[in-house]
């Protein structure tokens, strides 16, 4: 593989983009009946656009093909007055694995974090997520906090 790019996406790359997109919620159990609905999708792509948002999308490029894919958005927070920085998806093609992709990728948060004024960036994964896992130990600290979440259903009040 030859000299990976991180680089903002650009609107012409929405297919290749999709495609990771969809390797990356299929690895979550999003496919198929269970797949996101297109319009999450294309409210995402047209977030990640709109400077009203505070989404946005990096990808790894290689040899003109897109490789992987950090989307990251900045939130306020109680505990600090500078904006906060959530790494909220992160993925890389499958056969792309082990060369420091997602390293790559999540440096480039950081650096746009600090620029952005934030001093902290944070994010999930699976605890079946072994393999990533051992990247995340290497440059990032495990923050003790165990996530908890309820889905509403909207008949509830």
């Amino acid at each position: 593989m030859n000299k990976i790019v991180v680089r903002e996406v650009r609107s012409d790359d929405f297919s290749q983009w999709l495609q990771l997109w969809t390797g990356y919620n299929a690895f979550y159990g999003r496919s198929g009946t269970t797949a996101l609905p297109h319009e999450i999708t294309n409210t995402t792509w047209q977030r990640i656009f709109d400077p009203a948002e505070p989404v946005h999308a990096l990808v790894a490029e290689t040899n003109g093909k897109i490789v992987g894919l950090a989307h990251y958005l900045f939130h306020r927070s109680t505990i600090q007055i500078q904006p906060t920085c959530y790494l909220q998806d992160l993925f890389t093609e499958p056969q792309a694995r082990g060369l420091g992709i997602g390293q790559k990728l999540i440096f480039s948060v950081y650096d746009l974090a600090k620029s952005a004024g934030s001093p902290r960036v944070y994010w999930q994964t699976h605890e079946t997520n072994a393999t990533a896992m051992r990247l995340y130990d290497k440059i990032a600290e495990r923050s003790g906090f165990i996530v908890y979440r309820k889905i509403l259903d909207s008949s509830e009040t």
